[in-house]
């Protein structure tokens, strides 16, 4: 997969290159970063990219022109690399887009190339939105300086998807959002920590039971926690017959009491992964 990123601070991307999941899947060559930086196609002694907005009001806006030409190099050279003859999806990293999700993630992992726009100051001329982008994601409801962190969080998110990125490829499948629902608690050595033991099923051996209670455990922390994805996952047709009897045993409706997707007689479940999720 070959990604290219538009960018004024094309050096922040050195994070993903040289660590992590990205930085083994980039050396096993499973996918290519294209970096193009907006300034290197300005035409004036300064490289100036922005200006103030029309009508007045704070901060400045990103020049449509510099964007567009570095965005059409960034096709030019994807287009050379890939063998594809169709303009790579565009893609701005924007408040206004619309959030993120595992299921968008996995399908833009299947996707031969992609660009990013990672905007700065206040705002980018939407005639540039309007003409050079193809879809506008964000990747939570808050603010940060510009798009190279959200862009960063979307390369690592589609990389891991990628066949052969993540070492054992049944751990992507078991993450948290990829059948729909939250992840469930894990546990590893010592088998007591500060007088708090793992779950003697855990120590069973027997694989139906233990699957069955990480099954539990996710629809409990689901409906503590993000009941929206309890109703998702049902709507999808992701909740089995036995989930939804646990559920209806467990997890008390809206409007009888308590947060709605409370779970009964129990408190909300502890922090729980493995450091690799950062739901946002």
């Amino acid at each position: 997969m070959r990604i290219d990123v538009v960018s004024l601070f094309p050096a922040m991307f050195d994070a993903i290159c040289d660590h992590g999941i990205t930085a083994r899947a980039l050396a096993r060559g499973l996918w290519s970063l294209g970096r193009w930086n907006p300034r290197d196609f300005t035409h004036d002694a300064y490289r100036r990219v922005d200006d103030r907005p029309y009508g007045g009001g704070p901060g400045m806006v990103m020049l449509a022109e510099p964007l567009a030409a570095a965005i059409a190099a960034a096709g030019e050279a994807s287009r050379a690399a890939t063998g594809e003859t169709a303009t790579p999806h565009r893609i701005f990293l924007s408040p206004q887009g619309r959030p993120l999700t595992h299921d968008r993630v996995v399908e833009l992992a299947r996707l031969p190339a992609l660009i990013l726009l990672a905007g700065r100051y206040e705002a980018v001329d939407q005639r540039l939105i309007d003409t050079r982008i193809d879809e506008e994601i964000c990747i939570g409801d808050f603010i940060v300086s510009g798009g190279e962190l959200p862009a960063m969080m979307l390369i690592d998110a589609i990389v891991r998807m990628l066949p052969g990125a993540v070492n054992d490829d049944e751990s992507v499948l078991r993450e948290s959002f990829a059948d729909g629902l939250l992840d469930c608690p894990h546990y590893t050595r010592p088998e007591v920590f500060e007088s708090l033991p793992v779950p003697e099923v855990l120590l069973s051996g027997h694989h139906a039971n233990i699957a069955r209670w990480r099954r539990e455990r996710a629809l409990e922390l689901t409906a503590a926690r993000r009941p929206d994805l309890i109703e998702r996952a049902r709507a999808e047709g992701r909740l089995d017959a036995h989930d939804e009897r646990w559920l209806a045993r467990h997890a008390r409706p809206a409007g009888q009491g308590g947060v709605p997707g409370e779970v009964e007689g129990r408190p909300e479940p502890g922090p729980v992964g493995n450091g690799d999720e950062k739901p946002l």
